[in-house]
């Protein structure tokens, strides 16, 4: 597992990461011993970017991970998120990122991460409510006082990023990316390039839809937030099945897994882009993590690439576009 920069202000992560927040939420059962096995295992396989948020388990994800890496800090890079509120109503959230709020959330992170600084701190959404430049200059105040160390935002578009990468670097801007879901390529990369900032790709397995492991809703526990995605829908689920089974072939001719694949062609659109698989199982991130060693031809590449334009469902229902991002 290689190191490479993310973005140009002097961050090198590994070059797959770790997606830890269906450790605690959201896809269904949780297995606290097992998420911390994966977690120690990732760092052992070089796996030593680690995402997670103030928002996933309403904390509990980033203690579970603080936990994990207690001794091991130096090895990982931790990456985290706030701006997205929760309370105890579990439909119901809201956005916040004013400059109080910001110093508020990095400090209750960093008691929960269990350490003295946060190595890349993302806004998770943007707040309607609050100038996109004072949210970022009270991050910057916390580099300045070094409990945090380089800047991200998640989800946001191009103008955004180059009014908040004018009042301080921005690192790595973090959306959804893979097969089955391609908007970033028009306008948010070619930005990224040139203002020289990093990509970090989330749910590059298209939520486990492109790796196998899931086909439709109906597989799903009640409190899986997949029941609400529209690709998930029988109907939908029925007529991406192609998508899956194009990807699955394309494993069988490298003996690779059909998650291998899809990792791999995240890897070949450039090498600034970082995807990090969410996963809670060591069997699964050993998998993931192989795929950096997976090459795909050029006949490969010209096989998947029509993929996404044959998706059935919008990613999110329009009742859900604020609400967590995997």
């Amino acid at each position: 597992m290689k190191h490479i920069p993310l973005g140009s202000q002097g961050l090198n992560v590994s070059q797959q990461g770790l997606g830890c927040m269906g450790m605690s939420e959201f896809y269904g059962a949780t297995d606290e011993a097992e998420s911390t096995a994966t977690i120690r295992r990732a760092v052992e396989l070089g796996v030593t970017f680690l995402d997670t948020a103030d928002m996933y388990g309403r904390g509990a994800n980033e203690t579970l991970v603080g936990a994990a890496i207690r001794d091991r800090r130096a090895e990982v890079t931790v990456a985290t998120k706030f701006g997205i509120v929760r309370s105890a109503d579990p439909t119901h959230l809201a956005l916040r990122a004013d400059p109080a709020y910001v110093k508020e959330s990095c400090e209750a992170s960093l008691r929960r991460l269990g350490t003295d600084h946060i190595d890349l701190y993302y806004l998770h959404r943007l707040d309607p409510a609050t100038p996109i430049e004072e949210t970022v200059g009270a991050m910057s105040e916390l580099v300045a006082a070094g409990k945090v160390r380089y800047l991200g935002l998640s989800e946001t578009g191009s103008d955004i990023i180059r009014r908040a990468h004018a009042v301080h670097p921005i690192s790595a801007v973090q959306t959804e990316y893979s097969l089955w879901q391609r908007h970033v390529e028009a306008e948010i990369l070619p930005t990224l390039r040139e203002l020289g900032i990093g990509f970090v790709a989330y749910s590059p397995l298209g939520r486990g839809y492109l790796s196998g492991a899931v086909t439709d809703a109906s597989t799903l526990p009640d409190d899986d937030f997949r029941k609400h995605l529209e690709r998930f829908a029988a109907d939908n689920a029925a007529a991406n099945s192609r998508i899956a089974e194009t990807v699955r072939d394309v494993a069988q001719t490298h003996g690779a897994t059909p998650a291998q694949v899809t990792l791999a062609w995240v890897h070949a659109q450039g090498a600034d882009i970082v995807p990090i698989p969410g996963t809670k199982r060591r069997a699964y991130l050993e998998q993931n993590a192989a795929a950096v060693a997976l090459t795909l031809t050029e006949a490969d590449l010209a096989r998947l690439e029509p993929l996404a334009s044959q998706v059935v469902g919008d990613r999110y229902a329009a009742s859900r576009v604020t609400n967590p991002d995997r």
